[in-house]
């Protein structure tokens, strides 16, 4: 299985993740995540890969999470999963996989560990 990345080409950290990973001789899969919306399913299978709550894979500095009252600290998983599947602006990029494995790219030499 390829190493993939959910990349969004306006981030920094996603381009320099990228970078990081071509200049490693690796030419990952790319998915732009904002376009090839993930669904539930794949959202909580990274989240097993990061080993992380779906609370840590929030990006609260989005105005979705604001707007949706996320910082709601009783809100389940479930939920925090879907408001994610529903934008998925609110996803914090880069995540990089590599079969079960899963790193954010923050910072990008974060991905190394994994590949």
């Amino acid at each position: 299985m390829a190493i993939q990345i959910w990349h969004n080409p306006r981030c920094s950290k996603s381009r320099e993740t990228l970078k990081l990973l071509e200049e490693k001789g690796i030419e990952p899969e790319i998915v732009l995540y904002l376009e090839e919306q993930p669904d539930a399913a794949a959202i909580k299978s990274v989240l097993a890969k990061l080993d992380i709550s779906a609370r840590e894979l929030l990006r609260n500095s989005e105005d979705a999470y604001k707007e949706n009252n996320l910082k709601d600290k009783t809100l389940p998983d479930e939920a925090l999963i879907q408001a994610m599947v529903n934008q998925p602006k609110l996803i914090q990029r880069p995540i990089v996989i590599n079969g079960n494995e899963a790193k954010l790219g923050r910072p990008p030499e974060q991905v190394l560990d994994i590949i």
